[in-house]
């Protein structure tokens, strides 16, 4: 279970709704109702093996080839049917793209709705409360604490998400990829970069 250091050097509790769900485990592990094994395998293969590198995988395929990337704008959820890509309780898939224009970034107001089936567990943060309501109306300012600073002609916008609708991003190409493989191209694409709040990573070796 993760700990909080807190300022006086102490280490306080973790929050309450982290020791509930730890307790309801422990409990289902108790009775024998889960194998903790078990358990840890299912958070593994969404986390690290499911997603997000299936999202990236797409992105990857999308930067090589322009009419999957149209296909992917047109109607997201067809073509991420058509991978197999499917779990979204009936939700629909947009997927917008970052421009030299254009930089999006998406966020649930409401809970944390969120791509699972393409790109794996939410992280914590962008269910936290402060993510969820400060995104919205101070975006530049929260993509410069996940440390990505844009030019201020680029315009900022924040799709968000709802039980009826999730949206993935399409980042921009990193420069110096020009012969690079889809494989090669997964690799520089994180789950926070198809969420918004990061670009893109170069390549080793480009300038920042």
């Amino acid at each position: 279970m993760e700990e909080i250091q807190r300022s006086d050097g102490y280490t306080a509790p973790p929050p309450y709704a982290q020791l509930r769900i730890k307790a309801v485990q422990s409990l289902l592990v108790e009775k024998g109702i889960i194998d903790p094994d078990s358990f840890n395998e299912v958070v593994d293969i969404y986390e690290n093996r499911i997603g997000p590198r299936d999202g990236a995988a797409v992105i990857a395929r999308a930067w090589s080839d322009p009419e999957f990337k149209a296909k992917l704008l047109d109607d997201g959820t067809a073509t991420l049917a058509d991978l197999g890509m499917t779990g979204f309780e009936g939700a629909h898939v947009i997927f917008v793209e970052n421009t030299n224009e254009v930089h999006n970034v998406v966020v649930c107001t409401l809970c944390s709705c969120y791509p699972w089936a393409v790109l794996g567990l939410p992280p914590a943060w962008y269910k936290a409360p402060q993510y969820r309501a400060r995104v919205v109306f101070e975006p530049r300012v929260v993509l410069g604490e996940f440390g990505t600073t844009l030019p201020d002609d680029i315009e900022i916008r924040v799709w968000d998400s709802t039980a009826e609708i999730r949206y993935i991003v399409i980042p921009q190409r990193p420069s110096g990829t020009g012969g690079f493989t889809v494989e090669q191209l997964t690799e520089l694409v994180s789950r926070d970069a198809m969420i918004g709040t990061k670009l893109a990573t170069p390549p080793k070796g480009a300038a920042a």
